[in-house]
């Protein structure tokens, strides 16, 4: 894989993060009712940040969980020929919340709507929002995010390789051609 472009540096990632919690705040008149889901795996440490600026513009924090979409997958029969639901706990209640989830990439729309099949496994949100650090286009579902870091246009060629402390030793967003 060959790095192309840095879409966002450590600052600008700061940033649109910041924007989009300001934007959940705003659009749920405060933060009283909010919880947020991290998408495994990318998806947890963006929305732990969400959570602590929602902290600094609230003065509240607000509950901030994970949710692993492995068992929610459409393609789980390639991964084995006798799936396994299993039961999702997130730790506190999603009943009567607005819940946003939080992913890094938002391509095709299956890891969402794997994400939204995991929610309601767990139980009855008011809301779901949908946040994304990059929308990359090419979606094969009808989902869109709520809040959006950055709205990428890509071939299919390109991947988009968001890199993080916790996984990665750096911060960045980075544009990558796939070699063939």
């Amino acid at each position: 894989m060959e790095i192309k472009s840095k879409l966002m540096d450590e600052a600008a990632m700061n940033r649109a993060l910041m924007r989009i919690s300001h934007e959940i705040v705003e659009r749920n008149r405060g933060a009283e009712n909010v919880v947020l889901l991290g998408i495994r795996r990318r998806g947890v440490p963006i929305a732990r940040r969400i959570c602590e600026n929602i902290e600094k513009i609230e003065g509240q924090s607000v509950p901030c969980g994970e949710v692993d979409i492995s068992f929610y997958r459409d393609d789980l029969t390639k991964q084995s020929d006798v799936p396994q639901l299993k039961y999702t706990d997130f730790g506190f209640d999603v009943n009567d919340k607005d819940l946003v989830l939080v992913d890094d990439v938002l391509y095709t729309g299956r890891t969402a709507r794997a994400a939204f099949e995991a929610v309601f496994s767990a139980g009855r949100p008011r809301s779901i929002q949908f946040a994304v650090l990059i929308d990359r286009g090419h979606r094969e579902l009808p989902i869109r995010a709520d809040y959006v870091g950055k709205n990428v246009p890509t071939s299919r060629s390109e991947l988009i390789e968001v890199r993080l402390p916790e996984y990665d030793g750096e911060t960045g967003v980075y544009l990558c051609e796939i070699e063939k």
